[in-house]
């Protein structure tokens, strides 16, 4: 049974459990300054993903490794001013939450201080148990991640689709539970295959977001850049491209050169 939509001026938490509760499917995209932040806002989309994938498509890298905790901050504060909307999640970093559960918190209380972010963000199950409930009981609100866990790549060695076999999909799933039970008010699951998704989703309380993980969880999140095909090398399965950025931006500047060498620009109504 299908039922209104319901208007949110400010996404919280709170509302995200309402969403999944209601049926409503919950949009998730990434930014990570003002600008692309503003629009995303604009649109309409739920949960702003502050993602430590800034370290990819920001910065070059060819993991999300090298990102540190001041630059995650710089990215989030950036975007926290210009979310008027939505609920805006901050990644923790790699080695910034992982061996010690006192620095887990202080590496989240930096990021809700100095970010005005609204929630963070943390890949892995049992192993990081100690940091996710020490977050948990100073008030912030925390996000898991499962599945294919990008901080940990060198472990896996590849970016395959996760948790295909038995014993690592029941590892996944107690996880879940875990996490849920610990306090969690999400959590992300990226490339497992869609019925183990589905079932997770159905066996929690708490909204499942998938990126790769098929139709049957609560909502969906995307790299904003993937979506807008500012980048092209990049080609997923589960990656629907909405725009052609790539192409229509090198189109503009290689007009505006042109215009700029042939004297075309500024014209006479372009300039005082």
């Amino acid at each position: 049974m299908s039922t209104a939509k319901k208007e949110y001026k400010r996404v919280t938490v709170k509302s995200l459990i309402e969403m999944k509760q209601n049926g409503e499917k919950i949009s998730m995209l990434t930014a990570y300054d003002y600008s692309m932040a503003k629009i995303v806002d604009a649109a309409q989309v739920d949960v702003i993903l502050v993602g430590d994938s800034a370290s990819n498509v920001i910065a070059g890298h060819e993991t999300t490794l090298p990102i540190t905790l001041d630059q995650m901050i710089y990215h989030a504060s950036s975007v926290v001013r210009a979310a008027k909307r939505a609920l805006v999640v901050v990644d923790i970093p790699f080695g910034s939450y992982q061996s010690d559960s006192k620095e887990a918190l202080r590496s989240a209380i930096r990021i809700m201080k100095e970010s005005g972010g609204h929630a963070v963000k943390v890949e892995g199950g049992i192993e990081i148990k100690d940091s996710v409930k020490r977050i948990l009981q100073a008030g912030i609100p925390v996000m898991g991640h499962l599945g294919l866990t990008p901080q940990s790549i060198y472990k896996f060695g590849t970016y395959t689709v996760r948790a295909k076999e038995e014993q690592e999909a029941k590892k996944l799933k107690e996880d879940a539970k875990m996490l849920e039970e610990l306090g969690c008010f999400g959590l992300v699951l990226e490339k497992i295959p869609a019925a183990l998704a589905q079932e997770v989703a159905e066996s929690v309380s708490i909204p499942i977001i998938g990126i790769g993980a098929g139709g049957g969880v609560d909502g969906q999140v995307l790299v904003v850049h993937d979506l807008l095909g500012m980048t092209h090398e990049f080609n997923p399965r589960f990656l629907r491209r909405y725009m052609n950025l790539y192409d229509e931006m090198g189109n503009a500047i290689s007009q505006y050169v042109e215009d700029v060498k042939s004297k075309d620009f500024p014209n006479d109504r372009e300039q005082y």
